[in-house]
């Protein structure tokens, strides 16, 4: 499985963007979606993440809960980050991830994940 993550730039506080990640896999649809984020000089820590198949669960961490959403297609392969009201400490490399047999209790645990994206980085300016 290979994720390309793109979407990421230079936006001012209080911008929109909205990171996508693409996977090359057929059976996408059974693999649970996961965004995670490293800030310069900070370890990498979980943003949100969307269950398998349709979607229907999803978790955020309280930092980005009521501004960001995650999002999925699986006719193309695809997951999606989109980032609302978006803060200076918002500024940091994010990563999608993959992975199977995560259940809801871990699904902010990058090491339940098995396949990262290469990162996109997303700089928010005041």
């Amino acid at each position: 499985v290979q994720l390309q993550a793109c979407g990421g730039g230079l936006v001012q506080a209080g911008s929109s963007l909205r990171l996508s990640c693409a996977a090359s896999v057929s059976t996408f649809s059974t693999y649970v979606m996961g965004w995670f984020r490293q800030a310069p000089g900070k370890e990498r820590e979980f943003v949100a993440t969307i269950s398998r198949y349709g979607g229907g669960s999803t978790s955020y961490s309280d930092s980005v809960k009521g501004r960001f959403t995650i999002s999925r297609d699986n006719a193309k392969n695809a997951v999606y980050l989109q980032m609302n009201s978006l803060k200076p400490e918002d500024t940091a490399v994010y990563y999608c991830a993959a992975g199977r047999g995560i259940i809801h209790s871990t699904g902010a645990d990058p090491g339940a994940y098995t396949y990262w994206g290469q990162g996109t980085l997303v700089t928010v300016s005041s």
